[in-house]
């Protein structure tokens, strides 16, 4: 058994068994209806464990090369569980198997219409990765600690659709993790005492 994955698992239920008010949402850009879709929050198990992240790439018609977490739509018949998995494969050849799930957590309803259930799991380190080039241009691992940080998250203010709307931007090492990606991670960091990961 793992001891990451003990003491991930015990923070996440102890987080996530409180109301928390003011979580991130982009349910007031939404339109009407929104489709269900999930991401995997994929945590390697090292002694500093970091999170796997991918660029989309440039070509892509929706959200081209941005930074994000594997994921996409469910297919008919799935859960967000089994979609964050398979997404996960299709993307970056993570075996459902390699994944040790710890939990669902706050949905995120985006402006572009999808109701977004971000998967925790715990991952082995240094997998053989091997991006799909028609969803992946590159992928990334950054320190879990560092994008939990709230004091990594800057604020910021855009325009989208002729109105002004803010945003979360998170920098690491030339990587700009912003936007939906970037809200999920605020939500998480505000469930998760992160702190106190290493003293488990």
């Amino acid at each position: 058994m793992s001891a990451l994955f003990d003491r991930l698992r015990q923070l996440f239920d102890e987080g996530h068994g409180v109301e928390l008010p003011d979580l991130r949402s982009d349910a007031g850009f939404a339109p009407p209806e929104v489709r269900p879709a999930a991401v995997l929050i994929a945590v390697t198990d090292r002694s500093e464990p970091g999170v796997l992240l991918t660029h989309r790439p440039e070509g892509m018609r929706a959200h081209p090369g941005q930074v994000a977490f594997p994921g996409g739509k469910l297919d008919p018949g799935e859960d967000a569980v089994a979609a964050a998995l398979r997404e996960a494969k299709e993307e970056l050849a993570i075996a459902p198997a390699d994944v040790r799930i710890i939990g669902a957590s706050d949905r995120f309803v985006t402006g572009s219409g999808y109701d977004v259930t971000p998967v925790l799991g715990l991952v082995p380190p240094d997998l053989p990765l091997v991006p799909n080039p028609l969803e992946v241009a590159a992928w990334f691992e950054a320190p879990l600690h560092f994008i939990l940080d709230p004091g990594n998250h800057v604020q910021r203010v855009g325009e989208w659709r002729g109105r002004r709307r803010p945003y979360l931007e998170i920098e690491w090492e030339g990587h700009r993790i912003w936007g939906i990606t970037a809200a999920i991670i605020a939500n998480l960091s505000r469930r998760i005492a992160w702190r106190d990961l290493a003293n488990g």
